[in-house]
């Protein structure tokens, strides 16, 4: 039978880790890019683990996801073990590397940060997508997903090159969404709750984020990865063909909460 692969971009932590399981589990090999350090490698590798355990095929490629030359070399691979008739039918992009300082002041933000930080977190993903669809690899019914967050509407400490990511994300995939819908592929952002990742642990005051989130939301808790890969992999069937363009919460309730 045909396979739809999945391909997640940040896929060894956090929602990216989450989503690569959840749809492994409802039967979609796996694609991962990440970037991770000696240190780290064999929680990558308890991930692979984890995914084949699910009875699908893992390939992961610890890589910079901006990198253009690494990227086409990477899909290059990718489309060597697609079988006959396998697609990427799902992609997310959950990459989290940014800069966190101010605009103002000292240790202010540089014009170079602000440029890394956009290409990784923003417009990396028109760039895969790009890749994708002139490379063939992702056809009728292909989902395309974007985590974003509050930070997109809101001010935080030291977040504001990671903010204007973040709306930008949310514009691509608007963009994406009315440009692919020809092609029956859907776009859509992820605006997931307060969830404790090792992104957000790297937010200055992350502990006042992860209080306030706790006590305003409705559902009495924090979101968590496993809740918005749930969501993700209810979104990735046939059934949610019309749903396009769009930035869903998936937080609980706790955005409707002033």
């Amino acid at each position: 039978m045909a396979k739809r692969w999945a391909l997640i971009l940040g896929a060894s932590s956090g929602f990216g880790e989450a989503s690569a399981k959840a749809l492994a589990a409802a039967g979609h090999p796996i694609f991962g890019v990440h970037m991770d350090r000696r240190a780290t490698l064999p929680h990558v590798e308890e991930v692979v683990r984890d995914i084949e355990r699910a009875g699908v095929q893992a390939k992961f490629f610890n890589i910079n996801a901006v990198d253009e030359e690494k990227r086409e070399a990477a899909l290059d691979e990718m489309q060597s073990m697609l079988g006959d008739g396998d697609d990427i039918g799902i992609l997310l992009h959950s990459l989290a590397f940014g800069t966190l300082r101010p605009y103002i002041g000292e240790g202010a933000l540089t014009p170079a940060q602000m440029d890394m930080t956009l290409r990784v977190m923003a417009h990396s993903l028109v760039d895969w997508t790009q890749a994708l669809i002139s490379r063939n690899l992702m056809g009728h019914g292909g989902r395309i997903f974007a985590m974003t967050s509050s930070g997109s509407l809101r001010v935080i400490p030291s977040y504001g090159a990671v903010s204007a990511a973040k709306a930008a994300l949310e514009s691509h995939c608007r963009q994406l969404a009315a440009e692919l819908a020809p092609l029956g592929i859907t776009v859509n952002a992820l605006r997931g709750g307060v969830t404790d990742t090792p992104a957000l642990r790297k937010i200055p005051g992350h502990e006042n984020l992860i209080e306030a989130a706790q006590r305003r939301n409705p559902s009495g808790r924090l979101t968590t990865p496993e809740d918005v890969a749930a969501a993700l992999v209810a979104l990735s069937r046939p059934e949610t063909r019309w749903v396009t363009g769009n930035v869903i919460n998936v937080d609980g309730g706790e955005d409707i909460v002033g």
